[in-house]
């Protein structure tokens, strides 16, 4: 790749406009997701400096607690660590979405962004990097196998595999027509949708092989020919393909569930200049490429999948056609109970005969 890239008329101006104001961007993000390349394009196209801290979710709300939105001037949070933590500490800002270009961005995926990260109105974060869990599938083996609950069809009994983790309830819930976001403002409503899923998981034990619990574990089960359908992650799926061209990602009929990493401002940054600056630079196609070659996942950015890698391009396009992008089911904030509820349907799924 050219180490100079012909940016976007407007991202051009944009970045032209503020070099003689130059500012150090102190970025709190994952690693992978600011590599040293990219980091030396923005600052030799802008003057600005940037300064990564790597972080995770945990780490970075209690970072930013602890100085009330201080010492950062950009994070990257999952989007559903947004709405929460600012409700309950204020350690966000409202983004001007005017100083983002939006046409940047893949619109299902920022519109989803935006509704889970409003708060009083206010729009606190947009999508950067993101992924999903959906199903692992032998094709070969178990061709039919094309949403959660087929996991449970009599051809592929005692050759399957999940988790007993809360991804599996939710994704057998939009598997049987449920849907378990909406009513996760109404405990009584949820709990009716856990009886539901956790009765069928019950019923579906006699096709489980195993629970896995590490990603290796299911690789090798996948590899072994012990399991040919599974719930997974995308990127193990796709790994899985090059050692098995019939193994691949698929997502499910009902959406995949997808997590979103963002970018949302610190209350208390000091270079919003700087910060839009840098989603502007990374959100283009060519910067996004890099990014994803260096973080291993895919980035929110519209045509970002065009200058990958051939191979791994090949995997994601076909794995996510536009409607299975567009059907996604984006993780939103848990409210407080949910999750104590989810862990007793799980413990007596496990216990169950």
């Amino acid at each position: 790749m050219k180490s100079k890239l012909i940016l976007s008329t407007a991202a051009a101006m944009l970045l032209s406009s503020v070099a003689a104001n130059a500012d150090t961007l102190r970025l709190l993000t994952w690693g992978g997701y600011a590599p040293d390349d990219v980091i030396a394009m923005f600052e030799e196209q802008t003057g600005h400096t940037v300064e990564v801290t790597k972080s995770n979710n945990e780490e970075m709300i209690a970072k930013l607690r602890a100085t009330n939105g201080g010492g950062f001037d950009l994070a990257q949070p999952s989007q559903d660590r947004i709405a929460g933590p600012q409700a309950e500490f204020g350690i966000y800002k409202p983004l001007d979405m005017s100083k983002i270009e939006t046409g940047l961005f893949i619109p299902s995926m920022l519109e989803a962004t935006k509704g889970n990260t409003t708060v009083e109105g206010e729009v606190y974060a947009v999508p950067h990097v993101w992924g999903t869990s959906g199903l692992v599938v032998n094709t070969a083996m178990a061709g039919d196998v094309k949403d959660y609950t087929d996991l449970c069809n009599d051809d592929v009994a005692g050759k399957v595999s999940y988790r007993l983790k809360r991804p599996t309830l939710i994704g057998f819930a939009f598997s049987m027509g449920l849907d378990p976001f909406a009513a996760y403002g109404d405990e009584a409503a949820y709990k009716e949708i856990l009886d539901q899923v956790e009765a069928k998981l019950t019923e579906c034990k006699a096709n489980v092989k195993t629970y896995w619990d590490g990603g290796d574990e299911l690789k090798n089960l996948m590899r072994s020919g012990e399991v040919v359908a599974s719930m997974a992650w995308d990127t193990g799926g796709w790994q899985l393909n090059d050692d098995n061209a019939d193994i691949t990602f698929v997502a499910p009929a009902a959406g995949a569930l997808g997590w979103i990493d963002t970018f949302a401002l610190p209350a208390r940054g000091r270079a919003d200049d700087a910060a839009y600056d840098w989603i502007n630079f990374v959100m283009q196609p060519e910067i996004a490429a890099m990014i994803t070659a260096s973080a291993g996942n895919f980035t929110a950015s519209q045509g970002g999948d065009a200058n990958v890698d051939d191979a791994l391009k090949a995997k994601y396009q076909a794995s996510f056609p536009q409607e299975a992008i567009d059907n996604i089911k984006w993780y939103p904030s848990v409210p407080a109970g949910l999750e104590a509820m989810e862990g007793a349907a799980l413990d007596r799924i496990n216990a169950a005969n």
